[in-house]
């Protein structure tokens, strides 16, 4: 049994029925434009109904902590850390199950995920956002050890998170490319949506080519240092437990300024309206795809998350 069961035209009895079945969809427009000799496809994980691919782990934490007993709706307290779509996900789970949430995040989140976090009834504090990631997790430690009835999903560290992308994702990208994808390539901020899509598809596709994206200001899992940067979540500065860097074929490092110009592109060119961290994926997609050896091979990347959440930000700067 589908973990999401495929939609219909039923009534569902949540919101939370309508996470994942995400589309994937061919760039021709973009293909031409570049002369790539790959095709090129995104999947758009901005049709969960958070507006990203962090649904799935949002709902997914929050059952198996359910399915373990370590929280029920009404007496326990969800604390998280996050960029920002995280903690939009567990605010939409956490109003459809009954939990009050409280979100730490770095005060460089745009303005849009702050909004929509109170919208969604969250409480929300913000760290200094030179302090990145880390202060916030720092400071959603101390809420936690206050706090009681607190119970934090960890995201990077939560096993939950691969495993629901294994299970769902995965699934999706083998039937919507008849298990003819070549390459995927995705955004590193947990790791947990390419761990999970390379353990389950990697045994079935021999070949099969999975790659990351990290900042090139902060390429910490290419074995540089930290630094600020305005790929909003990806590069969360350190390497998460939850990805298997092991099962990657690359890490590419995509600089801020290539972000948002391929994202500007795919949203002109093919109509696609994708956020900055898609854009770095579509940018190392174009990379791959110049490649004369992917004549003819599909190269789909995973698109985080939608364009209007970053309305506040440089990727609309000058519009």
């Amino acid at each position: 049994m589908d973990a999401f069961p495929p939609r219909n035209h039923t009534l569902h009895a949540s919101i939370l029925d309508t996470v994942g079945q995400t589309p994937s969809v061919l760039l021709p427009r973009l293909m031409a434009e570049k002369g790539s000799p790959a095709r090129l496809a995104l999947k758009l994980e901005f049709f969960n109904p958070g507006g990203s691919v962090k649904d799935r782990i949002g709902l997914a934490m929050v059952q198996d902590a359910e399915a373990r007993g370590e929280i029920a709706p009404g007496r326990s307290v969800i604390v998280e850390p996050t960029s920002g779509n995280t903690g939009i996900a567990l605010a939409l789970v956490a109003a459809a199950r009954g939990y009050r949430l409280i979100v730490v995040m770095p005060g460089g989140a745009s303005v849009e995920r702050r909004k929509m976090l109170r919208l969604l009834g969250a409480t929300l504090e913000l760290t200094p956002a030179r302090r990145g990631m880390s202060g916030a997790i720092a400071r959603a430690e101390d809420i936690l050890a206050r706090t009681p009835g607190a119970w934090m999903p960890r995201q990077f560290d939560n096993p939950a998170n691969p495993d629901i992308h294994a299970r769902t994702t995965a699934e999706e990208i083998w039937r919507d490319t008849g298990g003819e994808v070549d390459v995927i390539i995705g955004g590193l901020g947990t790791g947990g949506t390419l761990t999970g899509i390379a353990r389950a598809l990697k045994p079935r596709r021999p070949g099969l080519r999975v790659i990351g994206v990290e900042p090139a200001e902060s390429a910490v899992l290419s074995g540089e240092e930290p630094g600020p940067h305005r790929i909003q979540g990806i590069g969360a500065g350190f390497r998460p437990a939850v990805l298997e860097q092991e099962r990657l074929d690359a890490v590419l490092r995509v600089p801020e300024a290539e972000a948002f110009a391929a994202a500007r592109e795919v949203a002109r060119l093919d109509g696609v309206p994708v956020g900055i961290s898609s854009g770095a994926v579509v940018a190392a997609m174009l990379r791959v795809g110049a490649e004369p050896a992917m004549a003819g091979k599909l190269v789909l990347g995973i698109a985080a998350s939608f364009a209007e959440r970053y309305l506040s930000t440089e990727l609309f700067e000058g519009l």
